[in-house]
């Protein structure tokens, strides 16, 4: 959903980290096993939207590898919009979110789920996001 006719500059603006791992070590530092990244982008709020202005994808040795929105988006109060993330980050990958809100009490989730699976075994986790502090 893109947005029109906002004056996002108007909002509160914020920024948000996430780890996420599109790989893992097994063994040792030279065997990995890729996973699976679903990133959740959760609106907290019953009544207020949630402006996402950039989702970036950084890999291992902080190189950007994505950017996922040429426009701003927006999620509507209780919703969640979701990625898949195909590219691989290695075992260091990181999300910056930029994000705005009429309300500036309210704070967007930020959360991955990482999995792979192998015949009977599998591991799967989760991260969630910090607010980043100003730079």
């Amino acid at each position: 959903r893109v947005i029109e006719n906002k004056n996002i500059n108007a909002l509160y603006q914020a920024s948000s980290y996430l780890s996420v791992y599109s790989e893992i070590y097994s063994n040792n530092e030279k065997t990995t096993h890729n996973l699976t990244v679903t990133l959740s982008m959760r609106n907290t709020s019953s009544i207020d939207t949630v402006f996402i202005l950039s989702a970036n994808y950084f890999n291992t040795e902080g190189h950007l590898i994505k950017s996922y929105f040429d426009h701003p988006i927006y999620i509507l109060p209780l919703e969640t919009a979701e990625l898949v993330v195909t590219e691989k980050g290695g075992t260091g990958g990181n999300f910056i979110f930029d994000w705005a809100t009429e309300n500036a009490k309210l704070e967007p989730i930020f959360e991955a789920v990482m999995i792979s699976t192998s015949g009977q075994q599998g591991i799967s986790f989760v991260t969630q996001g910090i607010k980043r502090t100003s730079e």
